[in-house]
């Protein structure tokens, strides 16, 4: 027999609006739950053909949650021809900067303090306009890039049509106590329909890496230490509905703070010691690319989304259920009007080396089979994560741009095994 449909979810968000909850704190055990779409399965196995070795799969089950559009119809606006879409540059160009700076700082790529990045002449005014040629300057966030040493980078860029980039993301490398290296990727997606989506991905992402390195060099399990992480960002994007008016533009007001609050999706991968972890909440990937391309890529998230739910209840096919206005409908954020927390984590052992592409769906929608991410990620990866990095943004840009776009290559080496002296 077929399976029956559940009933639809209300699709929050469909008019670039957001969703609007009852005026009650986050369900608990017990508790009357809000409606929902089909509950997606209570531990999700990331999409797995002859990739890395699954250690331990994903851990807890995902809160039934509503729906939210992440990228409701109406945010964007369309944008000049933008000169930051020109081919990616060369390895070894661009700006490079300390592990702990995450993605919210640092000037736009090619951009001089207060000369215009258009005709490289004119001084900018206040308000942000050349003096000489009028042309507008790309904001500190229009587009970052952050490389630590050869072990991992990360690039963000606006897009070619929102309006302001609302990704942010962190890298950094972090001591273990046996004095191996530990590289540590974030990225972050701000929810478009809430309030302060931007300010909302920032503080997740600086959160989530704080967390990570003060725990990996105390010895903590990678595992546990990245479902820290993300509940460290949860508190951390919650706080943002908790500041009072003109601090930051908060709600400042209990009755108000589950209504539109800040929140954004968040992704992160831990390498360290041969094992690769990844933890997520909502619908940013991580790929797992072996260096060997003749050997299978892999995704090794699974997204809380409306469309992974309809898949999941064989409702319908993952063709069908991307191609549906309501694919993006996220079941999954952090922020203050999540009925409740569940951070999925994996651990994973891979058997060759490759690099783990980290990434917000302003990339995956130009490559969303594992296959396709591996063909658009250069043969030279594992030796260049920045150029890498550089080269799938400006794929997506190439492909439409549509949405901000926001990657981390973290290269993957295998230990090497300890050598032993003759007895």
């Amino acid at each position: 027999m077929p399976p029956t449909a559940p009933a639809p979810a209300p699709a929050y968000g469909a008019t670039g609006t957001a969703p609007q909850n009852p005026d009650t704190a986050p369900h608990s055990p017990g508790a009357e739950q809000a409606p929902a779409g089909p509950q997606e399965p209570s531990a999700p196995t990331p999409t797995l053909v002859d990739g890395p070795a699954l250690v331990d799969g994903p851990a807890g089950p995902a809160a039934e949650q509503p729906v939210r559009y992440d990228d409701p119809p109406g945010d964007f606006e369309l944008a000049a021809p933008d000169p930051r879409a020109a081919a990616p540059a060369a390895p070894g160009e661009g700006r490079t900067d300390s592990p702990a700076t995450g993605g919210a700082e640092g000037l736009a790529e090619g951009q001089d303090e207060g000369v215009c990045v258009a005709c490289r002449a004119g001084r900018v005014s206040p308000d942000g306009y050349c003096e000489n040629c009028g042309h507008k300057q790309p904001r500190e966030r229009d587009h970052m890039e952050r490389e630590v040493g050869r072990t991992v980078a990360a690039v963000s860029d606006r897009g070619l049509r929102h309006h302001r980039n609302e990704d942010a993301f962190a890298v950094s490398d972090v001591p273990l106590p046996d004095g191996s290296p530990a590289a540590v990727a974030i990225v972050c997606d701000g929810v478009s329909s809430a309030s302060r989506p931007d300010d909302a991905s920032a503080a997740a992402a600086r959160a989530a890496d704080a967390s990570l390195r003060a725990a990996l060099p105390l010895g903590t399990d990678p595992r546990q230490a990245m479902h820290d992480a993300i509940v460290a960002a949860s508190d951390a994007v919650n706080a943002l509905a908790d500041e009072p008016p003109g601090e930051g533009g908060g709600f400042g007001h209990e009755a108000h703070r589950h209504r539109n609050a800040p929140a954004c999706t968040i992704v992160g991968a831990v390498t360290a010691n041969g094992l690769l972890v990844v933890g997520w909440v909502g619908d940013s990937r991580a790929y797992w690319v072996p260096d060997d391309r003749s050997a299978p890529a892999a995704r090794l998230t699974e997204d809380d989304s409306w469309a992974a739910q309809m898949v999941a209840a064989g409702l319908m096919n993952e063709a069908q259920a991307y191609a549906d206005e309501r694919a993006h409908a996220i079941t999954g954020w952090l922020g203050a009007d999540a009925y409740e927390l569940e951070p999925h984590t994996a651990v994973f052992r891979p058997d060759r080396p490759g690099v783990v592409v980290v990434c917000t769906d302003g990339l995956w929608n130009y490559a969303e089979a594992a296959d396709d991410m591996a063909r658009v990620l250069p043969a030279d990866a594992a030796q260049h994560p920045l150029h890498c990095a550089r080269v799938l943004v400006g794929h997506a840009l190439d492909g439409g741009g549509h949405d901000n776009v926001t990657v981390a290559v973290v290269p993957f080496a295998l230990p090497r095994p300890e050598r032993r002296s003759p007895s």
